[in-house]
């Protein structure tokens, strides 16, 4: 019988849904809108409504755990959503419990950043290495470090807030209401903000075409740069200069073997590479330079197939 985990990605936007293989292979698949606003009940009728369509996908198969990825804070040890701000109403949720409860099944909840983290080192981009730090540049920037073979957790899971560096004392006002935050930065929402601002409706620019004259965004600019747009390819190359003094921090504090990207922005490593590896070499010490930096392998779905190792690969 082939063993297999029940693997939940809950977001603030969207909640999916899987059925993975000890390989890593997701099996079935659903995804619905989540009713963030709409408190903790809504939500977890809803991982039970979902659970009920994935499994019926496939209806031989049996999972021997679920593995749940949401928005910290969280604890992962007591298995608590603690107050994440994407989703109303959550405080103190004790989610792993509930729906342990629920499904007659052992229940792993992780930070989401973290177990995509866990995604690309046991099946993705980072499989093979001792150390990996994995950063995910999209909405915000987030990510996990994997240390000596173990994700870093710190106290109560909270350890590696990889967005909310602070590296410069400029810039706009991050959501946490720090300025200079790695995210604010260097985000794709930061990316799309300097372009929308560089443009204006209407200009006849490639950027406002893509964006339909709206605001633009930061996978506009990669479309952008991509048709070999001037305008896109210098922000792309200010964008990957922010990038790499974030990363030349993280290669500082963990000295990982190996540094992946992923989220949005990483459909432009091709383009963010050179300029990005440049600032890298001007900035890190010398014994940190040869780190590779490489873009993630298992794209959105690394999230589920990480909570289900939890499950799977509790062992190790």
């Amino acid at each position: 019988m082939k063993k297999v985990a029940l693997a939940f990605d809950l977001g603030g936007t969207e909640l999916r849904a899987a059925l993975v293989s000890d390989k890593g292979n997701l099996l079935s698949f659903s995804v619905v809108p989540t009713h963030a606003a709409e408190g903790p009940a809504a939500v977890i009728q809803q991982i039970e409504l979902l659970a009920g369509a994935v499994l019926a996908q496939t209806p031989d198969l049996s999972p021997v755990g679920i593995g749940i990825g949401a928005p910290g804070p969280l604890d992962p040890e007591a298995g608590i959503v603690i107050a994440p701000p994407t989703l109303a109403g959550w405080y103190e949720v004790p989610l792993a419990d509930i729906l342990s409860s629920r499904f007659q099944l052992p229940v792993r909840l992780e930070n989401d950043a973290n177990a995509a983290a866990l995604g690309e080192w046991r099946y993705g981009a980072g499989r093979g290495a001792r150390s990996m730090v994995f950063v995910t540049v999209s909405t915000g920037i987030g990510g996990g470090v994997i240390v000596d073979g173990r994700i870093l957790h710190g106290r109560r899971g909270l350890a590696a807030e990889i967005g909310h560096m602070t590296i410069t004392n400029e810039g706009e006002r991050c959501f946490c209401g720090a300025i200079g935050c790695f995210e604010a930065v260097a985000s794709g929402t930061a990316l799309g903000r300097r372009a929308t601002a560089r443009t204006r409706q209407f200009d006849g620019s490639q950027l406002r075409q893509l964006s339909g004259d709206a605001d633009v965004t930061g996978r506009h600019v990669v479309e952008a740069a991509r048709k070999g747009d001037a305008q896109a390819l210098e922000l792309l190359h200010g964008e990957a200069r922010w990038l790499g003094i974030g990363f030349t921090n993280l290669l500082h504090l963990y000295s990982p073997d190996i540094l992946v990207m992923g989220g949005g922005i990483s459909h432009g490593f091709d383009l963010l590479q050179e300029a990005m590896t440049a600032t890298i070499r001007d900035r890190a010490m010398p014994a940190y330079r040869d780190v590779p930096i490489v873009p993630a392998q298992l794209g959105g779905h690394a999230g589920l197939i990480g909570a289900a190792s939890l499950v799977l690969r509790s062992n190790e």
